[in-house]
């Protein structure tokens, strides 16, 4: 079934298929998303307003809204234009004073004749000790009085919108709801003691206590649920469908491993040993492999990554790594190359500078299968390139590649199996949703022998005493990467920072002691600085944030980095983890511009106070929110209109295991709970999964 079901037509109307919404009012409800009945059910009110009727207000607090029935009193009204009008009521003890400021007299002598009685709501204050109500939401005759709800949801409102408005809109959508079958699993259902999928949109629109409108009411988890549950599926079926394509059984015979094992002057921590299990695990099965491998930085991927590779070898195929700049994949060239000497494997480095017979020369290895590992950036992906048996692909640094040019990858070789390195540490709760379609192994331990970096806020007004300490450092053979602002949006003017700050720290440091890089130069000049700082005749390298990801100089124990404040708490944390990869004692300075406003101070007392990446990644997004966290524009995060993803893991990962349960036992989702989530799956627009199903 392909099509969306009948039964949920009148949800899926226009919203001005709705009562008293015209062209004009569903304009303004598109402000708050809302286009359907279905996206006002999926809107819910976040407050409650108590109407009910209480004999007087004395003794209530101000603040409150209070429903009382009064007898109506005399009437003073005002000489100067938009001057207060009053109207004095009595109650059964006490007197309260209506204020208005718009309406017209003759308007307010028609509401509340003198002598007459009414019901009013509205909210109370006090004035000079009296009690007042300024402009009532209600004033109703007695016998009209029962028209005000004794609950009165809150809704989020938009310009053109009002409460009134919305209650109506609601109640209309709630009237078109259908009662659905369960696709919720009973047991669970049971155990957390909620409603049935209506029952619960009932509750949650029409709450009666404060207590129903909070995030932890059965009623708002429940539909918290069905929407985690909902995208839970949709990546268990992204998930299922790419392990249900045939893979090679790709079975290492530990041989080269252990040689590189072997020349390693540390051993492998735990974490570590257990990443590469789980990674030969997959490899081994006769389906694909699609993993992401998650370590702080630090934390040792590279050699990981690395023993991957080898069991590709060792099977009699090929491997590749692939990174997102050239800088980068020469980098790994480096780091692999000396341990794929002692394992006696052929490595290749490819990259868009590769020109003429050079590049034949290579493509013929490639295609001969003499070149085991290949390193390269997305000059991988071209078309000329082809492999003798292709295995593995590992990817560095996820969120540069989709899941597109994962997928491009995949077909350069027959059900090739993907790795994917992430150096960002990532929340436990978005990698739930971000790579739910993915296995995940985390490396959550430093190898031994790197030491703790100190890290210190300076304010930017002693520059120079950080300048004279470099000076200092440098003079003893240390070397020091020097970070220039991020300026606005322009890779222009952070090139003219960087080119400032240089000539600044030559003049000080003198001509040979200081290189630089950044996004403007040539890449020739790039690599021919980079390559300078390596080899130690450079002993302060200037940079902007090209440096941030995978720049290995373990002499480098210094990192200075100028308006740190404009930085990301992830982006600091990268930067930082620069330093600190060798034996000496290394420092990071936060140059930062004072006065400090609070989150800027926030993020940089934690980079102070903590190295743990995982840590400083949930504090980063309590701070901004999981769109801003992974860039929104590459987050492909959904957006839950009622789950809340930041406080809501454990609920996310229950759904995890039930979506993958449920298509374990039921795969085409035929059964009729497979066939009640399918009508989830409409309701909540999951249609990718829809579209995996019929594939499928």
């Amino acid at each position: 079934m392909s099509t969306r079901p009948a039964r949920l037509f009148p949800l899926f109307a226009g919203i001005d298929t709705l009562p008293g919404i015209g062209p004009k009012m569903a304009q303004a409800l598109a402000g708050l998303a809302i286009t359907r009945p279905r996206d006002l059910l999926f809107t819910l009110p976040h407050g409650m307003v108590d109407r009910r009727r209480r004999d007087t207000v004395q003794g209530v607090p101000p603040g409150t809204v209070v429903t009382v029935e009064v007898t109506v009193g005399r009437h003073r009204g005002t000489s100067r234009p938009g001057g207060p009008y009053r109207v004095e009521v009595e109650d059964a003890a006490t007197t309260i004073t209506l204020v208005f400021f718009r309406g017209g007299s003759k308007w307010i002598e028609k509401q509340l004749p003198t002598g007459q009685r009414r019901v009013i709501s509205g909210k109370l204050e006090h004035f000079d000790g009296v009690a007042q109500i300024v402009h009532p939401d209600h004033i109703l005759r007695v016998e009209e009085a029962g028209e005000i709800p004794e609950h009165e949801p809150v809704y989020p409102l938009t310009a053109g919108v009002t409460q009134r408005v919305m209650g109506k809109a609601a109640e209309a959508a709630l009237a078109r709801a259908p009662e659905l079958e369960e696709w919720i699993d009973a047991e669970l259902l049971k155990r957390e003691a909620w409603p049935a999928w209506r029952a619960a949109l009932e509750a949650a629109h029409l709450p009666k206590t404060a207590a129903e409108v909070s995030d932890t009411a059965p009623a708002r988890r429940r539909l918290a649920y069905d929407e985690l549950f909902a995208h839970q599926l949709t990546l268990a079926l992204a998930r299922s469908t790419s392990r249900a394509k045939p893979g090679l059984a790709t079975l290492g015979t530990g041989a080269l491993q252990q040689k590189v094992l072997a020349s390693l002057p540390y051993n492998p921590t735990g974490a570590q040993l257990r990443a590469i299990a789980e990674i030969a695990g997959d490899m081994g099965a006769p389906r694909r492999m699609n993993r992401l491998l998650q370590g702080d930085v630090g934390a040792g991927k590279t050699l990981v990554a690395l023993m991957a590779l080898l069991i590709a070898v060792e099977a009699g195929g090929q491997g590749v790594m692939m990174a997102p700049t050239e800088i980068l994949a020469r980098q790994h060239l480096a780091s692999l190359a000396p341990l794929c000497a002692a394992a006696g494997v052929r490595v290749e480095l490819l990259t868009g500078r590769d020109k003429g017979a050079e590049r034949e020369a290579k493509l013929a290895a490639i295609a001969g299968g003499q070149a085991q590992i290949v390193v390269g950036t997305h000059a991988l992906f071209q078309d000329a390139v082809e492999f003798a048996d292709l295995r593995l692909t590992v990817i560095d640094e996820q969120h540069r590649f989709g899941v597109n040019e994962r997928a491009r990858l995949g077909a350069k070789g027959e059900a090739v199996d993907v790795l994917v390195m992430s150096a960002t540490p990532i929340p436990r709760s978005l990698s739930l949703t971000q790579y739910g379609d993915m296995e995940i192994s985390v490396l959550d331990e430093k190898p031994p022998g790197r030491t703790p970096v100190v890290t210190a806020m300076v304010s930017a007004e002693r520059l120079e005493s950080v300048v004279e300490r470099l000076r200092a450092a440098v003079a003893e053979g240390r070397q020091c990467y020097w970070v220039c602002p991020l300026v606005g949006e322009s890779e222009v003017s952070e090139a003219t920072a960087a080119e400032e700050r240089f000539k600044h720290l030559r003049a000080v440091l003198g001509e040979g002691a200081v290189g630089m890089v950044h996004g403007q130069m040539p890449p020739a000049e790039k690599d021919a600085a980079m390559a300078e700082f390596v080899a130690g005749r450079s002993g302060v390298l200037v940079a902007t944030t090209v440096i941030e990801v995978g720049v290995d100089v373990p002499n480098a124990s210094i990192m200075v980095i100028e308006q740190a404040e404009r930085f990301g708490l992830a982006q600091l944390h990268q930067l930082r983890g620069r330093v600190g990869r060798g034996a000496a004692e290394s420092t990071c300075i936060l140059l930062y511009t004072a006065p400090l406003g609070e989150t800027a101070r926030q993020r940089l007392t934690t980079l102070r106070e903590t190295e743990d990446g995982f840590r400083i990644a949930e504090v980063d997004l309590e701070m901004r929110g999981a769109g801003d966290v992974l860039g929104t524009a590459q987050s492909g995060l959904p957006r839950f209109r009622i789950a809340d993803m930041e406080r809501m893991v454990a609920l996310a990962q229950v759904a995890q295991s039930d979506a993958r349960a449920l298509l374990e036992r039921d795969p085409a989702l035929e059964s009729p709970r497979g066939a009640a989530a399918r009508m989830l799956l409409w309701l909540t627009e999951q249609d990718r999964a829809i579209r995996l199903l019929s594939v499928g």
